[in-house]
């Protein structure tokens, strides 16, 4: 029987003879520096070169109403829609609001979970980013009793 380590390891050797093969899709090793480093959720869409971001009930966003501790803030993010480019996850009072990124095509399934730090209760935000460039989000505010980013 294989450990969890020994798995993770094989698969990563597994991965890196894929991807200097050329047979992992190149998106797929993409991510923007910019929108990584951006301070706000409007700096972010704009270094991605999204629109201005509509509220809509196909974008779901989830996580605790009130964190215990912001070092692990569990959030989702998820949509059924067709045509999703890409599903974000961000957290409006980090220093760099963009948690996560997830790439996406109409063959995977747009649900993504993660783990975030929070220094501080905030609004966190599920945006979906459609091929045509639209963006469109949920929201949600979640409280922090216990601070993550150095508290």
């Amino acid at each position: 029987m294989q450990t969890r380590r020994e798995t993770l390891k094989h698969s990563a050797v597994v991965a890196g003879l894929l991807a200097s093969a050329g047979f992992l899709p190149q998106n797929a090793l993409a991510y923007s520096a910019d929108a990584f480093k951006a301070k706000t959720v409007a700096d972010t869409l704009k270094a991605l070169g999204s629109a201005a971001p509509v509220e809509s009930k196909d974008v779901v966003i989830g996580g605790p109403d009130i964190a215990e501790n912001g070092a692990v803030v569990p959030l989702t993010a998820s949509t059924t829609l067709p045509g999703v480019k890409k599903v974000l996850i961000l957290v409006e009072k980090n220093p760099a609001a963009l948690v996560a990124l997830f790439n996406v095509t109409d063959s995977v399934e747009a649900n993504f979970a993660t783990r975030s730090k929070m220094g501080q209760s905030s609004d966190v935000y599920a945006v979906a980013i459609m091929n045509d460039g639209k963006a469109l989000f949920a929201k949600k505010e979640v409280k922090v009793t216990l601070g993550g980013c150095g508290g």
